[in-house]
């Protein structure tokens, strides 16, 4: 759930659906607006380095300038879970009656694509709720790419025309797709399972898969266990998959041969969203402890290319986080997934480690910087 790689064309978001029919907004009309009129509404525009989020306890997505708070939000559908922006300022948002596109300048809805994979139940709130979780762009723009969750068994990959708005093939893949990445190259899709234990590999044109464990801690607490991969991020630099586990041990794995090695990570929390600035930087989110006599509690570990960390401890449980473009701050939102939320972001100076709290939205999941 991030900026896209840069497009050449334009172009492109996360969660739940329960609608069978395809829907599609219409887009507004040109505008006849008057010179002064048009000057107003530009100026209105959202300016560069606005924060969005995808307000699971709202419905909606929130506009935000990092240094004033909230200043804008526009109805997105049920419980909306993740997102991404392109970099023709189209935000894709995953929601549980299907993906809603925004554009951000104008603050304006102007499309939903609904699901076609089936049993997903009723659009609903909740931590296990049906429908689309992870979502990514293709770094030219033309395809989205969204997990879908179907409550009780393995998910879905839904590839979107971004240009039509039509969803253009499905592919299944492990239970519940908490997140989707895309090759730097565009040709290979990576879900997530959640509950097991796994990325499914989607070959974007094909939508043919093949799995690949990602258990460093092993499969035996099944359903139930806690020591699984949440969200990933793909190195720009040879391709391969970064999953923190734990605060522990991070798994570098090959997507094209299926090998993984360990590396050793030292916050000892449970961990969930992750970034990577432009120089390398990892940034991983610690949730808080599993066993509070053994675990250490929330935070953001600042890991830099050659392993060396910093933790910067976080006041509450976190999930996602997103990067500012200078690589010296970053937005983690506040809402998570399970007991223990707050709404809004705390910004976090990663030069300094100070950290500040942001009132923002209803639950913020999702991140993103426009």
């Amino acid at each position: 759930m991030r900026r896209a790689a840069p497009a050449a064309a334009a172009a492109a978001v996360l969660l739940l659906a329960g609608c069978s029919a395809q829907q599609q907004d219409a887009a507004p009309a040109p505008s006849s607006a008057t010179p002064s009129k048009k000057a107003a509404e530009q100026a209105d525009r959202s300016p560069e380095g606005t924060l969005l989020v995808a307000d699971f306890g709202a419905d909606t997505v929130t506009f935000i300038d990092p240094d004033k708070g909230a200043y804008d939000s526009v109805k997105v559908g049920t419980a909306p879970y993740g997102l991404v922006v392109g970099d023709d300022g189209r935000a894709w948002v995953a929601t549980a009656e299907g993906v809603t596109v925004v554009d951000t300048e104008t603050r304006e809805r102007v499309g939903r694509i609904a699901y076609e994979t089936g049993g997903l139940g009723r659009p609903t709130h909740g931590e296990y709720r049906g429908g689309g979780m992870g979502i990514a762009l293709a770094p030219d723009g033309k395809h989205a790419y969204v997990g879908v969750n179907r409550p009780g068994g393995n998910g879905t990959v839904e590839s979107i025309d971004t240009r039509t708005l039509k969803v253009t093939g499905t592919a299944d893949v492990g239970r519940r797709p908490f997140d989707v990445d895309v090759s730097p190259d565009g040709d290979e899709v990576y879900a997530t399972g959640h509950d097991s234990y796994d990325v499914t590999v989607v070959q974007a044109g094909s939508m043919k898969t093949r799995r690949i464990e990602v258990a460093p801690y092993g499969t035996a607490g099944g359903l139930g266990g806690w020591l699984k991969p949440h969200y990933a991020v793909v190195r720009p630099a040879d391709g391969k998959l970064l999953f923190p586990f734990e605060g522990e041990r991070l798994v570098v794995l090959d997507p094209e041969t299926g090998a993984s090695r360990i590396e050793k990570m030292t916050a000892n929390t449970h961990q969930h969203g992750v970034a990577l600035t432009d120089d390398g930087t990892l940034l991983a989110v610690g949730t808080g402890p599993i066993d509070p006599a053994e675990d250490k509690g929330p935070s953001l570990t600042v890991r830099a290319p050659d392993g060396k960390e910093k933790v910067i401890p976080l006041d509450g449980p976190h999930e996602d986080v997103a990067a500012s473009p200078d690589g010296r701050t970053a937005y983690v939102t506040g809402g998570f997934t399970r007991d223990g939320y707050w709404n809004g972001i705390t910004v976090v100076d990663l030069d300094s480690g100070d950290t500040r709290r942001l009132p923002a939205g209803e639950r913020p999941l999702g991140v993103a910087v426009l």
